[in-house]
């Protein structure tokens, strides 16, 4: 029958779409059902401020899902369906409001002559940090990559033991226990190294005095180091488009605007969906919602009460407002025409501010200075605007989802619709401070508010890009609730994947494919 699947998913994300994929090779038939026009929810790619100009959405770094498991295990099915990335050798800086700047590169010894400008003794550092990154990195990608069960957590303490000692096994601890600020500052001294690094933190909802922090700036460095940045070309959404194409090949089926409003229930199990407008759709072995916590609660209704509560009480991240740029050029940046390089450039000046940030973002206010993270995908991937123009990618961090406030006291609007274009003012005119002259070479400018975001793909709760918090609190074992980091739930056949399930966000795939693989089998 039509709609009869062996998998019914709820959500055409990344996550969703690489677990479909897995399914289907291992003979399953998959359905995947869409509420949004377009695929691949936080990940896709359009024309939004003028013909010719291609911005990606919200996720611009494709760096994890060329680098993981799942990719390791369908790339060159992927790559036969038009998957295609553009390396990036210059993946990262910062510019201060100094004329300063530093920056990780893997081209030649661009990054330690960066840091040596600034300070020769943090290169130093960097240069052993970097010696040792490749003995420290399948302890750190083996946990990120693990699953998050007892078993599979005492295994891997005891690889670690063995390999690194007692001493060394409890400096890894504190290490993974640590803020941003308490590792940046006991490890570099230059306050614009500091934040260079510290910036990555905010990426994941890390600011600097979060406690269990310090690895991601640790790992996009070394990473960014060792292996530079993934963009994909002509736009994010080549992963996305490949991956629909895959699973079509092999018999699945991928609705794009198909809402759904209910999970089908019978005898404690879950039995397919219920769509807007009656249409049922019956799931012989497995429904997949590839939803928020509490957007899973508004399709199941009531489950078991302690997995009720977790659901309702998921927290999110504060919000992130996009500016997509239509250039006529790169902007000038006044720390030097070497910026014009990077793929990513942040504007996140010191740990202070940064905590300052995010701390009036948490309070429901305007950020007196938000943190920007200007992309440049152009640089590497002209295909995606005119011959000689250009496209930026502004991700302003952070941005609450409901207005309480101005932290600076100059907007008064307490409604997105009002508070939108003074606040991306706010921003442009943090970027023109760094690069004078960018607001004349912007031919074509394209808002998108908290609230927008997740109206397009409502796992976005407020804006929330990583779909809740990575506090200790709900990461690992608690993510999304303590014993459910494998997606599972009180409802038989029933499964939660997607950014807000272990390991997390990011563009990975690392939810879906780990859940895919535990259904199927491996």
């Amino acid at each position: 029958m039509a709609d009869t699947f062996d998998a019914v998913l709820i959500g055409a994300g990344h996550n969703t779409l690489a677990a479909a994929l897995h399914l289907a090779a291992k003979g399953w038939r998959v359905g995947v059902f869409e509420q949004a026009a377009t695929a691949g929810g936080a990940v896709k790619t359009g024309e939004y401020t003028l013909p010719g100009f291609r911005h990606d959405w919200a996720a611009m770094n494709l760096s994890l899902f060329a680098g993981s498991p799942f990719f390791k295990a369908y790339g060159g099915e992927l790559a036969r369906h038009g998957c295609e990335f553009v390396p990036v050798d210059r993946p990262f800086c910062s510019s201060f409001p100094d004329g300063e700047w530093a920056g990780v590169s893997t081209v030649g010894d661009e990054t330690m002559d960066a840091f040596r400008a600034l300070s020769p003794g943090d290169a130093a550092v960097w240069q052993e940090l970097t010696s040792r990154f490749g003995a420290e990195a399948p302890h750190l990608f083996g946990l990120l990559g693990s699953e998050m069960k007892l078993r599979a957590l005492a295994y891997f303490m005891f690889k670690t033991l063995r390999a690194k000692g007692m001493t060394g096994t409890l400096d890894m601890g504190r290490f993974l226990l640590s803020s941003p600020r308490a590792w940046l500052e006991e490890t570099f001294a230059h306050p614009h190294i500091r934040a260079l690094l510290g910036a990555w933190g905010m990426h994941l909802d890390f600011a600097p005095d979060v406690a269990g922090g310090a690895m991601f700036p640790y790992l996009e460095g070394m990473a960014g180091q060792a292996f530079g940045m993934v963009i994909g070309k002509g736009g994010a959404d080549t992963i996305v488009k490949a991956l629909v194409a895959a699973i079509t090949a092999r018999g699945g089926v991928v609705e794009t605007g198909a809402s759904v409003t209910r999970i089908l229930r019978e005898g404690g199990r879950a039995t397919g969906i219920e769509m807007a407008g009656g249409r049922r759709i019956t799931a012989s072995r497995a429904v997949i919602a590839g939803t928020s916590p509490k957007g899973l609660r508004r399709l199941t209704g009531d489950t078991a009460p302690a997995f009720d509560r977790a659901m309702d009480s998921f927290r999110h991240a504060p919000g992130t407002m996009m500016i997509h740029l239509a250039m006529d050029g790169l902007p000038d940046w006044r720390a030097g025409t070497q910026l014009q390089r990077f793929a990513y450039v942040h504007l996140a000046p010191s740990l202070d501010q940064m905590a300052r940030t995010y701390a009036q973002a948490q309070a429901g206010l305007l950020p007196d200075e938000p943190i920007l993270v200007v992309g440049q995908p152009t640089a590497f991937d002209p295909s995606r605007a005119p011959e000689g123009k250009h496209t930026l990618w502004v991700q302003v961090r952070m941005a609450p989802g409901s207005i309480a406030g101005d932290a600076k006291g100059e907007i008064a609007a307490r409604d997105w619709t009002q508070a939108a274009e003074p606040f991306a003012d706010r921003a442009l005119s943090i970027l023109e401070a760094h690069a004078p002259g960018t607001r004349a070479k912007i031919l074509g400018r394209r808002i998108v508010i908290p609230l927008e975001l997740e109206a397009d793909n409502p796992n976005l709760v407020g804006g929330d890009q990583v779909c809740g918090s990575h506090h200790l609190s709900q990461h690992f074992l608690f993510r999304p609730a303590r014993g459910h980091a494998d997606g599972s739930t009180p409802v038989a056949n029933l499964h939660l994947t997607g950014a807000a399930v272990w390991p997390g966000a990011g563009t990975g795939a690392g939810p879906g494919y780990l859940l895919a693989r535990k259904l199927a089998g491996k």
